[in-house]
């Protein structure tokens, strides 16, 4: 069964949506993100994805309140991303109760920070977030687009000890119109051993069954939960 992990991301202490991660297409969903992490919880969600856009353009983390309110208000399982860059960032995200962290931008501008992460604490705590424009890795918040192709990015990784991925296509997220399909079947193809986790570009229940079809082992989903294109009932099945 494919592991649905829902998505806040957060600017100023609020929910919001992007669309191909533009800050200029920002809309608030709820002013109270703790609100809708309990929404989640309360329909059997086990595990969430929290993201501080701030922190993203900042280069560090900036939004751990949220990540604090949101861990003591409920069960979940939070993976927190966004301006992790130092081990005082990864400090405050698992003190604030974080059980993981994605580790984005950094993997790509100090691989070796990156590398002693996965050794302290384990490829179960660090997520490798591989964000892709165009098969090339895009950094600090989606901005930037490095040099480096996914699947070498990957290949690299796997032999460094990271064994989980969040893998967004900057084209696909929040424009509901389906996932990179193919990007992520290749991606499995050739890492078959890798928990890959889909992010971008589900805007209707049939995404999931196909990525469940094609052995995607979990999906991010966003916007289409907050435009009402997917509804938590529907998801019901997922959460057995």
């Amino acid at each position: 069964m494919i592991t649905i992990i829902p998505a806040i991301d957060i600017i100023n202490g609020k929910c919001v949506r992007l669309s191909r991660g533009d800050f200029a297409t920002q809309i608030i969903y709820n002013e109270n993100p703790l609100e809708v992490a309990r929404q989640f919880a309360d329909a059997g969600v086990r595990r969430l994805h929290l993201v501080d856009l701030d922190g993203a353009r900042q280069k560090r983390v900036i939004n751990w309140k949220v990540l604090e309110r949101i861990a003591a208000g409920t069960t979940l399982q939070i993976d927190f991303g966004g301006g992790i860059r130092s081990d005082e960032d990864v400090r405050i995200a698992f003190e604030g109760g974080a059980c993981q962290i994605t580790a984005g931008s950094i993997a790509v501008t100090d691989p070796e920070k990156v590398t002693q992460w996965l050794k302290k604490f384990s490829s179960e705590k660090i997520i490798l977030g591989a964000d892709v424009r165009e098969r090339k890795i895009a950094i600090h918040g989606w901005q930037e687009k490095a040099s480096l192709d996914v699947m070498d990015f990957l290949r690299d990784y796997q032999q460094k000890g990271a064994r989980q991925t969040i893998c967004t296509d900057v084209a696909c997220d929040g424009m509901l119109t389906g996932p990179a399909f193919e990007l992520y079947r290749e991606i499995k193809r050739e890492f078959a051993e890798l928990f890959l986790i889909a992010s971008g570009g589900v805007g209707r229940i049939d995404d999931i069954y196909q990525l469940q079809d094609d052995g995607i082992d979990g999906v991010i989903i966003g916007k289409a939960l907050y435009e009402g294109r997917i509804s938590l009932a529907e998801l019901k099945g997922f959460l057995c």
